[in-house]
């Protein structure tokens, strides 16, 4: 570890990235909740309520195409230029991508560019976000005492759901200050425009955070430079980059059941339940997801990544089960228990995501490695995971074809996991970049 980086730098630099990254989460979420309960009738009017519900979640997955664009810019860069330097930029542009879309005219004032503006907004957000995880997970990781790495790689992951938790609790207060047709002329914009305020506290905050040290140490060494780091890493480690991304579309897939914006869609619009309850019941999974998430990360510094991950998927796959029983009751106390038990889950499938990512890949193309794979998992499990049940359910009639759907993703996360070999520990410092780059897999050996 580099001499210079003390116990105080090492929690700013958690806080920091924790920090960012629920910023630049909340206003990614938002605009997948607002989809579900405003676009579609603001921006897509003129299309059947079927339909126009379709196409608002295809505007959320569309964001997914562009996350390898900005993973690709963001990992070249972060492994030539440094982390730091990268987070403020996606901070920055996700931000102003947000804030505007708080100020779009609707379909009603200027017609069709509504939605085209809209959508080009929203790949920006996507270009960011397949930017941001990466360098924010690998600067507080890289910062970590070895025994600690899983609890520090934790808090970028935390970030996420406590993007969920701030974006469905702005939206449920301002269903409160803006009840019913207020909200649509102008309570979702609020939130929104509020990004631009926590974009600055975002900036004032990183301004202050040290480059990561190994990137430091590595820049220092001609033999540490990479010149086509993304090259490098498909040439020599595909198969790892597919293992990651479909752990990370396994967690995507269900996680994007409430982050994406479809069970709040089915349970008001499909189910009657009220918008206001069904928000603060996402509110409150988004504590629990993110509890349970730093938890995973925790644990995972004694259990290992890989025996976490398994318990992980197992628990997850027992909640996507119940998910759509319970919610389909109309209870609101079993909506709560439902969202409750699968962030819990999802938590412990997330929480030592980053951590695991930075431990497979060498120093020399790591924001590399852990931005694409990042990205193409994101494309794989939670891009159209929302669209695919909604087709699912439109087609069946049931949400029992949307259950299988899940259940099945669970399996091929924990199939996955039980493949892995663990790397808990492993030093992550330029000089032990042949070790880096041994032993994946559990059929590979032991070190």
């Amino acid at each position: 570890m580099h001499p210079t980086t003390t116990t105080r730098e090492r929690r700013k630099v958690v806080a920091a990235t924790t920090i960012g990254t629920a910023i630049e989460w909340y206003d990614y979420f938002l605009y997948a909740a607002t989809a579900a309960l405003v676009f579609n009738q603001l921006m897509f009017a003129g299309l059947g309520s079927a339909t126009a519900t379709i196409v608002s979640f295809l505007t959320v997955g569309l964001s997914f195409l562009f996350r390898p664009l900005g993973a690709f810019l963001a990992g070249h860069f972060a492994d030539r230029l440094g982390r730091r330097a990268v987070l403020m930029v996606t901070l920055v542009t996700m931000g102003a991508a947000t804030t505007l879309i708080g100020l779009l005219p609707t379909y009603a004032s200027i017609g069709v560019w509504s939605p085209i503006l809209l959508i080009a907004l929203r790949i920006v957000q996507g270009v960011s976000a397949g930017g941001e995880w990466g360098s924010a997970v690998l600067l507080s990781v890289e910062h970590a005492p070895a025994a600690k790495r899983g609890l520090f790689g934790a808090g970028p992951q935390v970030g996420v759901p406590a993007g969920l938790l701030l974006s469905s609790g702005a939206l449920a207060l301002m269903d409160t200050i803006a009840p019913g047709d207020a909200f649509l002329q102008w309570g979702w914009r609020v939130p929104f425009l509020f990004s631009a305020v926590l974009v600055v506290i975002g900036v004032l905050i990183r301004l202050g955070v040290e480059e990561s040290p190994v990137y430091a140490e590595m820049a220092e060494v001609a033999s540490g430079e990479v010149t086509n780091p993304i090259g490098t890493l498909f040439r020599n480690y595909t198969p790892l980059v597919l293992a990651g991304a479909l752990l990370f579309a396994a967690n995507g897939t269900v996680g994007y059941m409430t982050t994406g914006g479809y069970i709040q869609n089915y349970a008001t619009k499909g189910l009657g339940m009220a918008r206001g309850d069904i928000l603060l019941a996402v509110t409150v999974s988004g504590f629990t997801w993110m509890l349970s998430t730093a938890f995973a990360g925790y644990i995972s510094d004694y259990l290992g990544r890989r025996t976490t991950f398994i318990l992980g998927f197992a628990v997850q796959a027992i909640g996507a089960l119940l998910l759509f029983p319970l919610v389909n009751s109309a209870e609101l106390g079993k909506v709560y228990a439902a969202l409750i038990f699968l962030t819990v889950g999802l938590g412990l499938t997330y929480g030592q995501t980053g951590t695991t990512f930075a431990e497979f890949f060498p120093a020399s193309v790591r924001a590399s490695g852990a931005s694409i794979t990042y990205a193409i998992g994101s494309i794989l499990g939670g891009a159209f995971a929302p669209t695919i049940a909604a087709a699912l359910y439109a087609r069946t009639g049931t949400t029992w074809a949307i259950t299988a759907y899940l259940v099945t993703a669970s399996l091929v996360g924990l199939a996955v996991a039980l493949c892995l070999r663990e790397r808990k520990g492993i030093p992550l410092g330029h000089e032990h970049e042949e070790l880096q780059r041994s032993g994946h897999f559990a059929w590979e050996g032991r070190r």
